[in-house]
């Protein structure tokens, strides 16, 4: 299959790729590379360094599939600047889906997010959930969805609201609950928790880039929007997992605290085949054997807030 992927040298295009060029696909990549590239070089894998506003002048021919990873990554980051979050993930999706109805591409894969339900006190939230979206990152992303969405008569559209994804990257992101807190945990023998009663749910990144090689192959009949987070659980207690795993001392803090919290009901994608392989334990007992083989380093490319500032 030819494959266009978006914001492919992130975090999670980074194991995603190598996964999809294994499977024997053809891909283009395009990415703006901010945060550097950490793909392998492969016969099958085009790497094109641009922004997707000018995919238009690109030599692309046949996509059959396009995931689109490509957005300002989360809450903090898109208030950095809040007309390069729309424009990147609202305006620029626009751009991207009249080139692929041009193209004639049979399927698009969307990352969204599961933060687009803001605060909710449901035992779970399911996909038929009303979005309260309280921030201008969850806001893109739902509007985001909505401009995908309009064009599912010319393309299949799957949407995924992932859960935050931990585990370990070689374009690794230390910005998110598990990844963070076992960094801090290894590097500083201290797990710093603001508030700790939020609920999140969290999803393997392994087992977030296979359900993306799901969607790939499903039929279009089961075409929608799909939660994927299978641990819902509050940060106090990642941080508790945390330290039973890695000797360290936890200190929290009630002034600063992100509000959100939720529980991900993901039993739709678990009714069409899909079973999670891996878990929270999994993905601090990854990160604390990469730390220790020297292969995770603290770089400053890693923290994506502080990056984007240099940037930006």
């Amino acid at each position: 299959m030819n494959i266009l992927i978006t914001g492919g040298c992130g975090y999670i295009g980074t194991v995603l790729i190598p996964k999809l060029l294994k499977d024997g696909h053809q891909i283009t990549n395009i990415d703006t590379q901010w945060f550097g590239n950490y793909l392998p070089k492969h016969k099958k894998l085009t790497n094109i360094k641009s922004d997707i506003s000018n995919i238009n002048k690109l030599n692309i021919k046949k996509i059959d599939c396009c995931i689109h990873l490509a957005s300002i990554a989360n809450d903090p980051m898109a208030d950095l600047d809040k007309n390069l979050s729309w424009e990147t993930s609202a305006l620029n999706t626009y751009n991207l889906m009249e080139f692929l109805k041009k193209k004639k591409t049979k399927r698009i894969l969307y990352a969204s997010s599961g933060s687009v339900y803001g605060i909710s006190k449901r035992p779970r939230v399911s996909e038929s959930t009303p979005l309260k979206p309280i921030s201008l990152y969850n806001k893109v992303k739902m509007v985001t969805e909505r401009v995908i969405m309009s064009y599912s008569k010319d393309i299949e559209v799957f949407i995924v609201r992932p859960a935050t994804v931990c585990g370990f990257s070689p374009r690794m992101r230390l910005d998110v609950t598990v990844n963070v807190l076992t960094f801090s945990a290894l590097k500083k023998k201290e797990i710093k928790v603001f508030g700790g009663k939020q609920v999140r749910p969290n999803i393997h990144i392994d087992d977030m880039c296979d359900i993306y090689r799901l969607f790939l192959k499903v039929n279009k009949k089961y075409s929608g929007i799909y939660n994927a987070g299978f641990e819902n659980k509050s940060i106090l207690s990642i941080a508790n997992f945390v330290k039973k795993n890695i000797p360290s001392k936890i200190k929290i803090f009630n002034d600063k605290n992100d509000p959100r919290s939720y529980r991900l009901d993901s039993n739709k994608i678990i009714n069409i085949g899909y079973k999670p392989k891996k878990t929270i334990h999994d993905a601090i007992l990854e990160i604390r054997e990469k730390y220790f083989t020297g292969e995770l380093k603290d770089k400053p490319n890693f923290h994506s807030l502080k990056w984007l500032k240099k940037i930006v």
